[in-house]
């Protein structure tokens, strides 16, 4: 579980321009047109050629970590009509370690790639709840759906069923909640909707013994982001210390996780991942799957935006921090992933 501190940094850092006064938080980034993502198709892209590159095995991460996911599965096919085997059977047998564990999440459409790591995630003793908070609190309605679909595709398996028989209690509840994709998506605010909603979080919590745990599930899995961000401005005129910090004061463990992913991915995406990645190269070791799974599955959405959030949150380039914590084939291709720095 990330320390205290180090969530509250977080939220110090996003929550800065405060109004003491009326309890205001400043409007979120706006949200930009364009694109974000570090990986773009190659306008000279030839997935022969490249086939003809990857059955040696060689240059793999000069080829696939410049190729879009759509010139990917085109390279897999090529392969697969020129050599008769699947590619990545062949480089399952060539690669090895966190190397290819990059290289064969390249290889997935970005479903199949949530489904592997929703399954494992879930498979064994013990669950990594962590994964399933950030797989299903950061998603969208559309992205979740194509996931469930992936899963029982791949899996034959109910992701909600299997959901259900690994976690218990309001995390089930939550959980389950996000992978119904219905939540709001709506980008017009109800006022007097989002001043309520910030009442009720603060009835549920910090104004009584006890915390009602249904309602705080209820606002936070179901209303949009763009209305939540409109609740975290109210929640100030009930709350001295804000939303970030009650929730801290009233929750713990892998629920606390939960909720606090959805606030976070909220107000600021880009930075939530970035503060995720700082934590997975946070003391002795890096967290090779989590950086793996963040850099692989935004970096055709928002990665460079997480890349800049990463050096205003820390001081530093997301590639300096991965250049100390990695090495290597794992470090060049995470390198060439995120693109120039």
């Amino acid at each position: 579980m990330v320390s205290s501190n180090f969530k509250m940094a977080f939220f110090h850092k996003l929550f800065q321009h405060v109004n003491e006064e009326k309890g205001f938080i400043a409007a979120p980034p706006a949200v930009d047109a364009g694109y974000f993502g570090t990986v773009k198709a190659d306008p000279n892209f030839k997935a022969q050629s490249d086939a003809e590159k990857l059955k040696k095995a060689i240059e793999t991460k000069e080829v696939l970590a410049k190729r879009s996911n759509a010139q990917r599965q085109q390279i897999k096919a090529a392969y697969q009509q020129s050599t008769g085997k699947a590619l990545a059977d062949d480089l399952k047998k060539a690669l090895k370690g966190d190397f290819e564990d990059v290289v064969l999440a390249l290889l997935m459409i970005p479903p199949e790639y949530d489904a592997f790591e929703m399954k494992r995630a879930m498979k064994g003793l013990g669950t990594n709840e962590h994964v399933l908070n950030e797989i299903l609190g950061t998603r969208t309605n559309k992205e979740i759906t194509a996931l469930k679909t992936s899963f029982t595709e791949v899996y034959g398996e109910m992701l909600e069923e299997d959901i259900k028989s690994e976690v218990k209690g309001h995390l089930e509840t939550a959980l389950v909640n996000l992978c119904k994709a219905t939540r709001s998506e709506d980008r017009n605010i109800d006022d007097a909707k989002a001043k309520s909603d910030a009442k009720a979080l603060y009835e549920a919590g910090v104004n009584r013994i006890g915390t009602v745990c249904s309602v705080l599930i209820d606002i936070l899995t179901n209303r949009s982001d763009a209305h939540l961000c409109k609740v975290f401005q109210y929640y100030g005129q009930f709350s001295k210390d804000g939303l970030a910090k009650d929730l801290e004061g009233e929750l713990h463990g892998n629920f606390e996780d939960c909720l606090m992913t959805i606030v976070k991915s909220a107000w600021n995406k880009p930075a939530y991942f970035a503060e995720r990645l700082q934590a997975a190269m946070k003391g002795l070791g890096a967290n090779k799957d989590t950086l793996t799974r963040i850099i692989v599955s935004r970096s055709e959405i928002d990665l460079l935006k997480i890349t800049q959030e990463y050096k205003r949150m820390y001081g530093k380039t997301l590639h300096e921090a991965i250049l100390k914590e990695t090495s290597g084939d794992y470090e060049k291709i995470l390198l060439a992933l995120c693109g120039t720095p």
